[in-house]
């Protein structure tokens, strides 16, 4: 459990590396978790599917099951901020809406663009 503990921390360290040294937009844990699922993959790839896989598994769904304990400082900070968004609630009201709807149509073009690319074709 603690090699796939280790193996989480240094995929995240290597992500946080490679993003603040080459000055990257993305954030280091993203780059990380591409190194990980990139590293998952090779291992499947090469047969070895029964080695550090299985703690970094047993060590995910531990992290996943305290999942919403990380949702506790959110709600202390609406609670402690409840007045100041009050005061601006249309703003954010908007935000979020127009927010929603422009990833929800980046996300369709982006889907279409993918299947124009791929060339799948539908069935009816």
């Amino acid at each position: 459990m603690i090699r796939g503990f280790l193996i989480l921390l240094l995929c995240q360290l290597a992500g946080e590396v490679v993003s603040r040294g080459l000055a990257l937009p993305v954030p280091g844990p993203v780059l990380g978790l591409a190194l990980l699922v990139f590293l998952l993959w090779l291992r499947d790839w090469a047969g070895m599917a029964e080695t550090a896989g299985a703690d970094v598994e047993r060590v995910s769904n531990g992290l996943l099951g305290v999942l919403a304990l990380l949702f506790v400082p959110a709600g202390v900070g609406v609670v402690q901020y409840g007045a100041v968004l009050k005061a601006h609630a249309v703003a954010l009201a908007v935000a979020l809406v127009v927010s929603t709807v422009v990833t929800m149509l980046a996300t369709v073009g982006v889907f279409l663009l993918v299947k124009r690319w791929l060339g799948v074709v539908e069935r009816t």
